[in-house]
């Protein structure tokens, strides 16, 4: 790919009088693509890794994870959930193929004993979820060289970006080595609160997440040792667990206008795939559910939020919701307005597929700017400053 980018580009400008020899060294910095390693490879490493595989930007040559090489290959090639990769995958000795290209393999608890330096890796994808510090992550750029690292969680502490594509990407810039994709359900409610923010105001508001299960719960009954709350020592596929998220008071890392007037609460619930969040905000004006319905799907369809909120008047069920790459999508038969003030939304989102698309787009965006040194070449409509 990169080979023939270079011949198109050198095409182009012998055009107009320039040969090979005239292209500076930074024009072919700018059209190699960055490479990149996966640290962790679960079920958010996995999907992103299928998002970014076809990125011309990015050219993911390792990943490392504590499983074996043969399960990530297998694991990235069948899902349970979302169907199998139409690509082939192959395993090989300490690393496996995609449709022939070899991604190597390493499996080290310690990411620091991974030489990232020597395989010319400049970007990590940070997908474990156990390294949400600033101080885990810095042996990144200190130890392995690397120059950019993408988290695939929240790192709410001064040095990281907590960034949700169509809301705060803005404050992308060339001095933000440190971005994190936030989580998957404030990927799914801070498009829903711009709009009522933007539109009508909030005073204040509060959220519950029916939220499907994930790795951090149990099979079946079990002393967990991933999380210290005891409802998800329980089996996740028969119970209903009222749990915490920490999604409604992540929000103010995007708009900290909005500190100590949102919280809430999860449940989860016996399903695979397919989450809903319940937004109840008090709106600074009287409003009708015509308005919120309205100002909502224009926001759907035109500037910063479209392709990232979608907005939907069919009665569909959260089956219909697996592999949606959309953040968020409002579910409108079910918005209510009480009393003129009190605004109640559901949002639907795959909270796996979503979330992993946006991290593979986030990529993208940090790499050219702060790797390659051009414009994305991945924008939403509309958007500002990237």
């Amino acid at each position: 790919n990169y080979i023939a980018t270079l011949l198109l580009h050198i095409k182009k400008r012998s055009a107009t009088g320039y040969t090979a020899r005239h292209i500076k060294s930074q024009e072919l910095i700018s059209l190699m693509p960055v490479k990149c390693a996966v640290n962790g490879f679960g079920r958010i490493g996995r999907l992103m890794f299928r998002y970014a595989w076809d990125d011309p930007e990015l050219d993911i040559v390792h990943v490392n994870d504590i499983c074996s090489c043969e399960s990530a290959a297998y694991l990235v090639e069948y899902d349970s959930v979302h169907g199998k990769w139409e690509k082939s995958v192959e395993t090989q000795e300490n690393s496996f193929t995609v449709d022939g290209k070899t991604v190597t393999f390493s499996q080290e608890s310690d990411f620091t004993k991974v030489d990232f330096q020597s395989m010319g890796i400049e970007l990590v994808m940070e997908c474990t979820g156990k390294f949400t510090k600033v101080k885990t992550l810095q042996p990144y750029f200190d130890v392995c060289g690397v120059k950019q690292v993408v988290v695939s969680a929240p790192v709410k502490e001064d040095g990281a970006l907590n960034v949700v594509l169509g809301c705060n990407h803005q404050r992308i810039s060339n001095e933000t080595r440190l971005v994190t994709n936030a989580s998957c359900t404030t990927n799914c409610l801070a498009p829903v609160v711009k709009v009522i923010k933007e539109n009508f105001g909030i005073k204040h508001g509060c959220i519950t997440t029916i939220h499907n299960v994930t790795g951090t719960q149990t099979l079946v009954d079990m002393p967990n040792t991933k999380k210290s709350d005891l409802r998800r020592a329980r089996s996740g596929m028969v119970n209903l667990a009222p749990t915490s998220t920490g999604s409604a008071t992540a929000i103010v890392e995007i708009y900290p206008e909005l500190k100590g007037k949102l919280n809430g609460l999860a449940v989860r619930v016996p399903l695979t795939n397919g989450s809903l969040t319940d937004c109840v905000f008090e709106v600074e004006r009287p409003v009708t559910k015509e308005e919120v319905n309205e100002a909502l799907r224009q926001a759907s369809e035109i500037g910063v939020l479209k392709g990232i909120l979608g907005y939907e008047t069919r009665p569909l069920v959260s089956t219909d919701y697996t592999n949606e790459t959309r953040s968020s999508v409002i579910d409108a038969l079910s918005t209510q307005v009480i009393d003129g003030t009190l605004v109640k939304i559901y949002a639907w989102y795959d909270n796996e597929c979503g979330y992993s698309k946006r991290m593979a787009e986030l990529c993208n965006i940090v790499a050219a700017l702060n790797i390659s040194g051009k414009e994305p070449s991945f924008k939403y409509e509309g958007q500002v400053g990237v």
